[in-house]
């Protein structure tokens, strides 16, 4: 995401995760494709991995991102969009520290040596339920990398790849601690905390391997009864899984819960003010945090960001538009080549995608995997994690080109089992079981009935006609879930904060850029700063006046001003 050179991307690199779309079998707002940040339909959100191309420093930085919005397109929607009309407002705490946590916040923490070498870990304890805090805790996973030097040392940098889901200790470790630009690594401890219910935190487990690979290859456009039957059953059976292995951890784990064990951090870390950089659903994250503490808002970061004023639903049908605008420039790029699977002409390649899609409902593929086969809701995963970064576009063009004239899902498969994160021994990650309990109780779902997703299909294919149908039915997963959302849209203004650089990509997939023009016109301190790009979020995309502007602002303090646009 900045400027300066990075290592080698690792095997699984975390990306910045959106939380868009729902979580569910199927395409749906998730993690990204590569790793970057940030959210999009599917069994598994607010973003699956990126495999982006470019120079190392660009290509680490992507990877982190597009997990909020790989993860989120399997998960549940979250908010973002416009503003909701008669929407409630973030209430920022009081000043001083309630008695019942003071325990919380005078504690110390006891740093060790940890890997890779140069890092050190702790442990963070805060109230497993900020509403009785004294009925029992819970240890968020902490990591650091000390300021280098030369440079007084500024404080310390919290990060967040977004998700919901994706692990920032691990983003930290994999590319933010060695990976960000030289000068901002020189002067800041670059830091970061597993939220809680994911990786290292009391991670939220839903379903074994086996469990899962039925759940991700359930048919997300039922065409009778009897499909949205086995649907639904798939949501239900994903919802137990969680309460039953997950049951202490499962009701708090809101990004609310989450923002407020930042604050705890912040102490624990000597910090007068939190500065931060989250990408995808980490601006979700960052600007609930401003909204609860406005005062104690340092250098904040938003990247690909998410508005939260609007409704599940809204929030989901933007983000299937935000695919189709990926699409539509994946398409214009792939008929330009000879290689391009989906003909020559721009305007009839979603048809021919959709015919390929329609066919696999009807008779899947083979794979390079003994017993997988690939059906329709693998493969349009797979389409929309390579819309996470166009870095991966080429991989696409491969995989669909097999896929379509062989009729071997080989890559399609892989795409998609990178988005879940389906390791080589056949078991998942956390991230898309956090995916799901974050953006469950974030907010009300966007549909508690299959007859509320099934009339808000044409909507939906409005939106998206190649992928609308698939996403609409994602969006039906939270209406089983076992406990009542305890967040809604709310608008944040964080009256009297620092300024706080608000970042938009103009055809972000996981996160419309729109959504960046509303999140900076409700802060009452925002500035918007515009990528004109693809991709999923901007910082370390390649572009120098976006790094540049950022590097600057986390540097000195000085945004850039409002309205600022690179390419």
């Amino acid at each position: 995401m900045r400027t300066s050179s990075r290592p080698p991307r690792p095997a699984r690199d975390p990306r910045p995760q959106g939380r868009t779309a729902p979580t569910g079998p199927g395409p749906g707002p998730g993690p990204d494709p590569g790793g970057r940040t940030p959210d999009g339909p599917a069994l598994g959100e607010r973003g699956p991995r990126n495999h982006p191309t470019g120079d190392r420093r660009t290509r680490g930085l992507r990877a982190l991102g597009v997990l909020l919005t790989a993860t989120a397109l399997l998960v549940t929607g979250c908010s973002a969009g416009g503003s909701a009309p008669g929407g409630s407002m973030v209430a920022p705490h009081a000043g001083s520290t309630p008695e019942e946590l003071t325990r919380y916040y005078g504690q110390k923490l006891t740093w060790r040596d940890c890997e890779p070498t140069g890092f050190q870990c702790a442990k963070l304890r805060a109230p497993l339920d900020y509403r009785r805090p004294g009925s029992g805790g819970i240890e968020l996973a902490v990591a650091r990398k000390e300021a280098t030097g030369p440079g007084e040392r500024i404080g310390s940098l919290l990060v967040n790849p977004g998700g919901p889901g994706g692990s920032a200790v691990g983003y930290l470790r994999s590319y933010a601690g060695v990976g960000y630009p030289d000068d901002v690594r020189a002067r800041y401890d670059m830091v970061a905390v597993d939220p809680r219910g994911v990786a290292g935190s009391e991670p939220v487990r839903c379903l074994d391997g086996k469990e899962m690979d039925a759940y991700t290859q359930t048919d997300v456009t039922p065409d009778d009864r009897g499909e949205q039957d086995r649907l639904v059953g798939a949501f239900r059976t994903f919802a137990k899984g969680c309460e039953s292995r997950s049951a202490r951890v499962l009701p708090h784990v809101s990004t609310e819960e989450t923002a407020r064990d930042m604050d705890i951090l912040r102490a624990a870390l000597g910090d007068r003010k939190l500065t931060y950089v989250g990408a995808s659903y980490g601006t979700f994250l960052g600007a609930t945090y401003a909204g609860l503490f406005p005062d104690r808002v340092g250098r904040l970061v938003l990247d690909g960001a998410m508005d939260p004023s609007l409704p599940a639903r809204r929030m989901n049908e933007d983000q299937t538009a935000g695919f189709e605008t990926a699409f539509t420039a994946f398409a214009k790029d792939c008929v330009r080549r000879t290689t391009c699977p989906l003909g020559r002409e721009a305007a009839t390649a979603g048809a021919k995608l959709k015919t390929f899609l329609r066919a696999l409902d009807r008779e899947p593929v083979r794979t390079g995997k003994p017993g997988r086969r690939l059906g329709e809701s693998l493969a349009m995963t797979g389409v929309i994690a390579a819309m996470y970064d166009e870095g991966a576009w080429p991989r696409l063009r491969s995989a669909l080109t097999a896929g379509i004239d062989k009729r071997d899902g080989t890559g399609l498969l892989a795409l998609s089992d990178g988005y879940y994160e389906r390791g080589s021994d056949g078991e998942y990650g956390n991230l898309m079981f956090a995916n799901a309990a974050v953006n469950c109780l974030d907010l009300p779902p966007a549909f508690t009935t299959p007859a509320e997703a099934a009339e808000a299909v044409p909507a939906f294919e409005k939106a998206s006609p190649v992928f609308g149908e698939g996403l609409a039915w994602s969006a039906l997963n939270c209406a089983y879930w076992p406990f009542g959302a305890t967040g809604g849209p709310q608008r944040i203004e964080a009256k009297g904060a620092d300024p706080i650089l608000v970042v938009g990509t103009t055809r972000d997939p996981a996160t419309p850029y729109r959504w960046a023009e509303a999140l900076a016109a409700q802060l009452d301190s925002g500035t918007l700063l515009t990528y004109e790009g693809d991709g999923h979020t901007a910082y370390g995309r390649g572009s120098t006046c976006v790094d540049s502007t950022i590097d600057r602002y986390l540097l000195t303090g000085t945004p850039p001003a409002d309205g600022k646009r690179c390419s």
